[in-house]
């Protein structure tokens, strides 16, 4: 069965999204997403005009060889851009020969070892109580893991508290918009969330908060130590991981459990952090970090380290993502949640998929291949629109990490 068409799909249905669907001559079809938030026609246009032409006549059931083809035959290797483009091409071919096989794509990676993946959603708002109210509002719809996020005093627009981007439709606005930072009072702020959050549901849920890159190795140590009696699930990318040996600081000041990774391309980006110990779950996404392919690289490099994953899941990332990821998770021994955030609703009639969510945890159905299509008549009717991801400044106007 060989590769006869690549197409590229832009669309917009309440976000951007960039789909590869991949057409053989065994009238077989799949698909693979290559959204980059932010970024997305760089994805497209790299797809459209260097990799769809290579990969006409290829065999569609040569997985490995084509990513290494994608991999190794560019002198210009890794990032963002090329990996998205790479994993489209990954997934698709995965639900290509899930599909020929008559079997989900689970059963390719080895058959499940586990019933399903425990999910893991947002709870955020601007004061603290208003966050442990939307806690309380998840654990009774099922969930045992909740990431908390709550504004900071005299800071505006801060990351994980909800923005009203109603007049901007996809992903961001039509021009980059400023949030606020001030690390001072986050961390007068952030052990008193969960102080309460604590006090309010006790410790039978698992909970979470991401930093977003804001700390320095030291500031993140004093954190993680200050929150280690709330017995987090995780503290996220506390520090950004430039230089990985940063957080053999942060390692050596606190137990709470730390996560990082949904900016990795490849196992390069983390084999120092995960070969030392120095992170407990990896956040790599199929979207970004090579497809299954790539996510079942570093998952097997992680193992013996002890060291798991928790795949990004945001909403910049079409449902195809979250299929492969549930693939990937219910076949993968080394796996420790997964990130849910829900897609806007035209999002989900363009890409109707088999996976479900009961009682806190992801399935990705018994559909042949990954379970999700892309309804192509529809997409078109949802048209792409530019939109920047914030930029941070703090107090003084310095520009710091997002």
């Amino acid at each position: 069965m060989n590769i006869t068409q690549v197409k590229v799909i832009v669309t917009n249905p309440g976000r951007n999204f960039v789909t590869a669907k991949i057409e053989t001559s065994e009238g077989i079809s799949g698909v693979g997403d290559a959204t980059l938030n932010g970024r997305e026609l760089a994805v497209a246009t790299y797809l459209s005009e260097h990799v769809a032409p290579m990969l006409i006549g290829r065999d569609a059931f040569a997985i490995e060889d084509t990513w290494q083809l994608m991999s190794r035959a560019s002198y210009w290797r890794r990032g963002p851009v090329q990996t998205a483009a790479q994993s489209a091409i990954d997934m698709a071919l995965w639900d290509i020969k899930g599909k020929a096989l008559g079997v989900p794509v689970y059963q390719l990676l080895g058959g499940r070892c586990r019933t399903g993946v425990m999910a893991y959603t947002h709870a955020g708002a601007a004061e603290i109580s208003e966050t442990i109210d939307d806690l309380q509002m998840f654990i009774e719809q099922g969930y045992h893991a909740v990431r908390l996020q709550c504004g900071v005093p005299g800071v505006p627009d801060v990351y994980g508290v909800d923005r009203d981007t109603s007049t901007q439709p996809g992903a961001g606005t039509e021009r980059p918009y400023v949030e606020g930072w001030d690390t001072s009072a986050y961390l007068g702020v952030v052990p008193k969330l969960f102080e309460a959050a604590r006090e309010a549901v006790g410790f039978g849920t698992h909970l979470l908060h991401d930093v977003h890159h804001r700390l320095t190795p030291s500031e993140a140590g004093w954190l993680g130590k200050r929150l280690e009696d709330h017995r987090l699930f995780w503290l996220e990318d506390a520090l950004a991981s430039d230089y990985q040996s940063a957080y053999r600081l942060v390692r050596q000041h606190t137990t709470t459990p730390l996560a990082v990774g949904e900016v990795f391309t490849s196992l390069v980006d983390c084999e120092q952090l995960i070969r030392e110990q120095l992170i407990d779950y990896v956040r790599a996404s199929a979207v970004h970090a090579g497809g299954l392919t790539g996510l079942r690289k570093i998952a097997a490099f992680a193992e013996p380290y002890q060291v798991k994953t928790g795949c990004h899941g945001a909403a910049d990332m079409s449902p195809i993502t979250m299929a492969a990821a549930l693939h990937f998770g219910v076949s993968t021994h080394n796996v420790g949640i997964q990130e849910r955030a829900l897609h806007p609703e035209e999002a989900d009639d363009v890409f109707p998929h088999a996976y479900t969510f009961s009682d806190g945890y992801l399935d990705p159905g018994e559909a042949p291949g990954l379970g999700v299509d892309i309804d192509e008549a529809l997409a078109e009717r949802y048209e792409y629109r530019r939109g920047y991801l914030p930029v941070v400044r703090l107090r003084d106007g310095t520009l710091t990490n997002w």
